[in-house]
């Protein structure tokens, strides 16, 4: 045999053999990946909503890597893509209360810090449900002569703890899951009040300005507060940015101030601009 034939011989097998650990390579990354699809589907549905920050922790990978995962996977209709993070994509049912306590609340209590200076003592509030609102009502607590009317019960529990509050709670139906208080009975306390500030929270923002919630009875009350209220502060996190929820609340240009912890897309940052809309990001 000629010695250059042995040569070639040893590298068609080195060659053979290197496709082969190459293709061996390429499968257990597939097979990475699908698994990492799959436990993004599955933590998307037990919990309503995950942003990529937590999802890039989850699985130790680089945000970007959970970006393409969820561009992948919305474009195959398991799950929907939402700005900052991925959701179900249901319009009709909102992620549960003990989930949203604990989403974001780093930037939640950041946003309300930043309501809460701009928020003078001696002034009238309308607080309404949402765990947003929950944190703008502990960065609250040190204020002087508050006098607040609101339809939700930890709201009214945690501003208690201040003797020079006064509290004042909507009467209505009490809703197990969160303890906000809805229906047409905290419509008719509400309208009777004209107070200083309205803080609400939201469950969703459209690109155009659109408000959005997903139970209309908590909407009806928010929309009170809006009516009823001298100036009105929107408190929510960037999740809510291109959210989708069933309900319409009312429109962005209806709001005195944004409170966030992230610049707005630029589609809503432009109607915001055009409505005049205060922006505060912490």
């Amino acid at each position: 045999m000629n010695i250059n034939d042995g040569n070639l011989k040893n590298r068609d097998t080195e060659t053979i053999g290197q496709d082969s650990m190459n293709q061996q390579t390429e499968k257990t990354k597939t097979k990475s990946v699908r698994r990492r699809h799959e436990k993004i589907q599955h933590l998307v549905q037990a919990r309503g909503f995950v942003t990529i920050d937590d999802l890039a922790q989850e699985f130790g990978v680089t945000p970007q890597t959970i970006r393409r995962d969820i561009n992948t996977l919305s474009e195959g209709g398991q799950i929907h893509r939402y700005h900052g993070g991925a959701g179900s994509g249901s319009s009709i049912e909102n992620v549960a209360y003990t989930e949203r306590k604990i989403l974001c609340q780093i930037e939640k209590q950041r946003i309300a810090q930043t309501v809460a200076e701009n928020i003078p003592d001696n002034v009238s509030l309308f607080i309404n449900i949402g765990t947003t609102t929950e944190e703008i009502a502990k960065a609250l607590i040190s204020h002087r002569g508050l006098r607040v009317i609101t339809n939700n019960l930890n709201v009214a529990s945690i501003l208690s703890g201040n003797p020079n509050f006064e509290i004042i709670i909507a009467g209505g139906l009490v809703r197990p899951r969160d303890c906000g208080i809805i229906g047409p009975l905290t419509i008719d306390f509400i309208q009777q009040f004209r107070v200083d500030y309205g803080i609400i929270g939201i469950s969703g923002i459209d690109e155009d300005g659109t408000l959005l919630d997903f139970d209309y009875r908590e909407v009806r009350a928010s929309r009170a507060i809006i009516d009823n209220s001298r100036k009105v502060f929107l408190a929510t996190d960037h999740t809510k940015f291109g959210r989708n929820a069933m309900v319409r609340l009312g429109g962005i240009d209806e709001i005195d101030a944004l409170f966030t912890d992230r610049q707005p897309p630029s589609a809503l940052s432009e109607v915001m601009n055009a409505a005049d809309v205060q922006l505060f990001v912490p």
